[in-house]
């Protein structure tokens, strides 16, 4: 089995890890009550990333790309570091053509998650996973295994927490692999349920 190269994503891979985490999102929880029509979804959801990978995650400059042997991205992470401050108004404002582009007449329920994630997001300084996701032809092939291990690797030699929320029950026992421990539950008001999880500074 080839190595998977993990590298750290820049600007200019925006579009590719957009459509990389738009198909494997397709039919997450979450993004199917945000967008409940599959064929809106397929059409919204690289816009909505590319939006967030474009406007807050890259900048950040600590997201990572996971590669196939030809070089093309097979999975994405997009992290922000401890202490990273939230979007500046105008951020904010800079990211609604997109997320308005995405998500259309549904754009108060992205807002509706957003606002519920920003409301219970913890305090303690950390590392925030905010998304990670492989392409379907490459799932299981150890493309998020790779992407966690780097990244983690780092925050450890850090010494630091960090934190994630699953949008889907099915890959809950996957991040406990990696340390991560549930914390609760979120509950989107008529719709589906996010858990979050912590991993301790070790």
């Amino acid at each position: 089995m080839a190595t998977i190269v993990v590298r750290k994503a820049t600007r200019h891979d925006v579009d590719a890890a957009a459509e990389t985490l738009a198909a494997a999102f397709q039919d997450d929880p979450v993004m199917s009550w945000i967008l409940p029509e599959p064929d809106r979804r397929t059409v919204g959801l690289p816009r909505f990333f590319a939006t967030m990978a474009r406007h807050v995650f890259l900048p950040a400059d600590v997201s990572d790309l996971a590669l196939r042997p030809d070089g093309t991205v097979g999975g994405a992470a997009l992290w922000t570091p401890p202490n990273h401050p939230d979007p500046s108004p105008l951020t904010e404002l800079r990211t609604l053509p997109g997320i308005w582009r995405a998500f259309g007449r549904r754009t108060l329920a992205g807002k509706q998650v957003g606002d519920l994630l920003k409301k219970n997001h913890p305090t303690e300084p950390h590392w925030y996973l905010a998304m990670l996701g492989s392409a379907p032809d490459v799932r299981g092939a150890g493309f998020g295994h790779a992407l966690l291990h780097s990244r983690l690797d780092r925050v450890d030699a850090d010494h630091a927490a960090a934190y994630l929320e699953s949008s889907n029950p099915v890959n809950i026992g996957y991040y406990e692999r990696f340390g991560f421990v549930v914390t609760g539950e979120l509950q989107i008001p008529g719709g589906p349920t996010l858990w979050p999880m912590w991993r301790a500074a070790r």
